[in-house]
């Protein structure tokens, strides 16, 4: 878990109770203490080198938050060097400052900081003494700091240089700064080392579970150390069901690994119907005094690739219903917000999404944290590039001296999660191309085994023609992944004889929210070949008919029927969830976000999300579009999506004009109507029974607008967000579905705005901003708590039309 903090033990053994009850009494505040270290932070762009300097005056630099994006708070423009394909958004270079003070007790302790991301090229300094650097913006590190801290009343200064300068560095949005958590964590000098435990389940079943533990323990300290060692696994109910002791000696300056064997008798298992977790709780005494206690996270579950059957999730043949995630938050940019992270999920999670991939870099801690708790498969991804560079000043300017540490640390930090169930080394790494994959590829494998042999090792390919693919002929790979062609699946049992295969890309389909071009059955490839010129639409919008692919993908429907008839495919990892800043293909500048994500980047779901629920869930779909405002007598396609029923049945006007049903392989039904403004109604029914009904009616003028926040209660804790949808709406409540008004927020209370959107691909507007157009009768406000314990209160308005407010109560 991202929090390590001290616990009181529960039921370890009678033996043990007494003494912890003296522990408890006589120890005080002894034991790990973990802070949210994100406050107050003092930040300047440019570069600042005397900024080290502890006297260094930093009052007319902003004071701020973490985590921070600075790059999401700057101008569009296609000049800067980033380009539209890294969002056309600023880069350079920032420093950070914190003064903070320690207490006196802390003199003994061992104290470090942990950062969870930094973008990128970072160096850290306390107190004037440099702490080290690390050019990897998406890994996670930590610093030791005790050698060179103050405590009681004298000053510590920390201070972060974050160096984003070198332009191009990556295929897409990356932000820049302090992006991720940070914390400072004092310990005793005797305790668990950073990402110091690893679990791993030898053997589950449904009667029993077998556990095998292993603890690094750190003595920081002089001299020679016993002490008493106690592991103890608690239910989700903080029940104990199982726990060892042991007694344990350690050397002076030196850590030393530790293991325990635990048995654990019915346990419930994690599943993405039930995703049960555990935890285990380490608890380190020294002459019966806690001087240690650590959190790592425990799911049973037992997976399996095959390469006749695919994959299967605790014995239960099971598809993987997946989708590809960028590490953006939409206006948020790449901060990092637990509460963005969970909005996407559980979108996903209603589409029927059962799986994420992580393209292509470490994801944060919290974004794994939801996985495990709300029953996710997780791909985990460590590199988009090796040592063949993709853009100028990528990663494989720094592969040489730091992939072996970066891809060590990955596989540390994230190795306890049940959800990750896959280890990739790559995604469309261009040695596959020449024998230096090989090399390379079993390098990378090894060190993952080194550290981890419960999961397969994969990498997402282009080539799949075997002798062509030099990552596939290292022999090294335990799961094929694939991107894209999927015309070929159907091959890959006798081109690659034994494999297990995964489709990890594909479709890579264009979608504007919202958006109609007609007809809505003509399948258009943009551009259609590699270089080609484009000729797209003037307002850079893509139908929201599943008509539009990249000339190197396809319709989600072709890819969908494919993969689903495949029993060897263990599934699919569709490009993309959501829309993400950056690669805005195939549109220039101005488009500076993707076209290809199945949600919006507001968080807006676009029409094909209801093909996949109709496919991925059990739960009764009819979904119909477009929206019903045209122009008279004009020839306009209707969708629908449905599942459960036999047919469905459109009526125009309360007359019927005609019932669908799907043949074959069909994933929807279609009717061509001739527009006539009023109701457009579908009814889908099973056996003669009406099983859902669903109606659009023609808007009239915009009247007013709608405001709905995704919640009635917010934190007063700093973090905590609210998203409401603002919605342009006529005198009846229908949505104005061409509406574009420019609305205008105010906000009091105990929040903020932090970020605006309308999920339009093409906006140059800023996501900072006070106001938001609507596009297509939509737009997005995100309100983030500011700490005040004070009703939030919204206002929105725009001339010419009823202004509307909503109340946001903070606890």
């Amino acid at each position: 878990m991202i929090k390590q903090q001290l616990y009181i033990v529960q039921k370890i053994g009678i033996v043990l109770i007494l003494l912890l009850l003296v522990a408890c009494a006589s120890t005080g505040t002894k034991g790990r203490i973990t802070n949210d270290f994100n406050a107050n932070w003092n930040f300047n762009l440019g570069d600042h080198p005397n900024a080290v300097q502890t006297n260094f005056d930093v009052s007319n630099w902003r004071t701020l938050q973490l985590p921070h994006d600075w790059s999401i708070e700057g101008e569009f423009s296609d000049k800067h060097p980033t380009k539209p394909s890294q969002g056309a958004l600023p880069a350079g270079m920032g420093w950070y400052r914190k003064t903070f003070t320690l207490p006196a007790d802390w003199d003994n302790k061992s104290v470090s900081i942990e950062f969870d991301g930094v973008f990128k090229n970072s160096e850290v300094w306390i107190n004037g003494h440099s702490l080290g650097i690390r050019p990897n913006g998406y890994s996670s590190f930590a610093y030791e700091l005790s050698p060179y801290l103050h405590f009681g009343k004298q000053e510590n200064v920390i201070a972060v240089k974050v160096d984003n300068s070198a332009q191009p560095n990556s295929r897409w949005y990356t932000g820049s700064g302090i992006y991720r958590n940070v914390r400072l964590v004092a310990s005793e000098k005797l305790h668990v080392a950073h990402w110091g435990t690893y679990v791993t389940t030898p053997s589950v079943t449904k009667e029993k579970a077998a556990v095998h533990f292993e603890v690094t323990v750190e003595n920081k300290g002089d001299t020679e150390k016993e002490f008493k060692l106690v592991t103890a696994i608690l239910d989700a109910n903080n029940r104990e069901v199982a726990h060892a002791v042991s007694t344990e000696k350690i050397g002076s300056n030196t850590n030393s690994k530790k293991t325990h064997n635990l048995d654990v008798t019915h346990p419930t298992l994690w599943s993405i119907e039930n995703p049960y977790l555990y935890k285990i709780v380490t608890k380190i005494y020294q002459n019966s005094a806690l001087v240690d206690a650590y959190e790592t996270p425990l799911g049973f579950r037992f997976f399996n690739f095959d390469a006749e059957k695919g994959f299967s999730l605790n014995g239960v043949p099971t598809k993987i219903l997946g989708v590809c995630l960028h590490h953006d938050n939409g206006a948020l940019g790449a901060v990092e917000n637990i509460h963005a992270v969970r909005r996407k999920l559980v979108l996903l999670k209603d589409m029927g999404v059962n799986a994420i991939r992580m393209a292509h870099n470490p994801p944060s801690l919290e974004l794994l944290e939801l996985c495990d708790a709300m029953g996710f498969i997780v791909q985990d991804e460590a590199f988009d590039v090796w040592k063949k560079k993709k853009v100028a000043n990528d990663y494989h300017k720094d592969w040489d001296e730091w992939h072996k540490r970066d891809l060590e640390d990955f596989i540390k930090r994230d190795r306890n999660h049940p959800s990750v169930m896959m280890w990739s080394i790559g995604n469309e790494i261009r040695e596959q191309f020449d024998s230096t994959g090989v090399a390379i590829t079993r390098e990378l494998a090894q060190i993952v085994k080194s550290l981890d042999t419960t999961r397969p090792v994969t990498s997402a390919l282009t080539e799949n023609i075997p002798e062509k693919n030099f990552i596939y002929q290292s022999g090294a790979l335990d799961l094929l992944g694939f991107n894209y062609k999927h015309e070929d699946y159907k091959d890959f049992p006798a081109r690659f004889k034994g494999q297990k295969i995964i489709a990890s890309e594909s479709v890579s389909a264009l979608e504007t929210r919202g958006h109609y071009d007609m007809p809505s059955d003509a399948i258009k490839t943009w551009p259609p070949k590699h270089n080609a010129p484009f000729d797209g639409n003037k307002d850079f919008t893509v139908s929201a008919y599943d008509q539009v692919r990249s000339y190197w993908g396809s319709t989600h429907e072709a890819t969908w029927k494919t993969i689903k008839k495949q029993d060897f495919m263990a599934g699919l990892f569709v490009w993309t969830g959501f829309d993400y800043l950056g690669e805005p293909d195939p549109y220039p500048y101005p488009a500076r976000s993707s076209y290809f994500g199945i949600i919006d980047l507001a968080g807006f779901p676009k029409d094909v999300y209801y093909m996949y629920q109709s496919e991925w869930t059990n739960k009764p779909v009819l979904h119909i579009f477009p929206h019903w405002n045209w122009t008279a007598g004009q020839e306009v396609d209707v969708w629908a999506y449905y599942n459960q029923a036999d047919e469905v049945e459109l009526f125009l006007n309360g007359k019927s004009v005609g019932i669908r049903s799907k043949k074959n392989d069909d994933l929807h039904v279609f009717w061509r109507l001739n527009f006539q403004a009023g109701t457009l109604k579908a009814v889908s029914r099973k056996n003669g029974k009406v099983v859902l009904e669903k109606e659009i009616h023609t808007a009239g003028p915009a009247a007013k607008i709608g405001l709905l926040a995704d919640k009635e209660k917010s934190s007063h804790d700093g973090y905590d967000l609210v998203y409401v949808t603002v919605s342009v709406l006529d005198k009846e409540g229908n949505l104005v579905p061409d509406a574009d008004h420019l609305i205008d927020f105010k906000i009091s209370g105990g929040g903020k705005i932090v970020g605006v959107d309308n999920g339009y691909q093409a906006s140059l507007a800023s996501f900072k901003a006070n106001s938001c157009k609507a596009f297509n009768g939509k737009c997005i406000v995100i309100i983030q708590s500011n700490t005040k314990k004070e009703a939030i209160k919204l206002t929105a308005s725009t001339a010419g039309i009823t202004m509307a407010s909503v109340t946001i109560k903070v606890d």
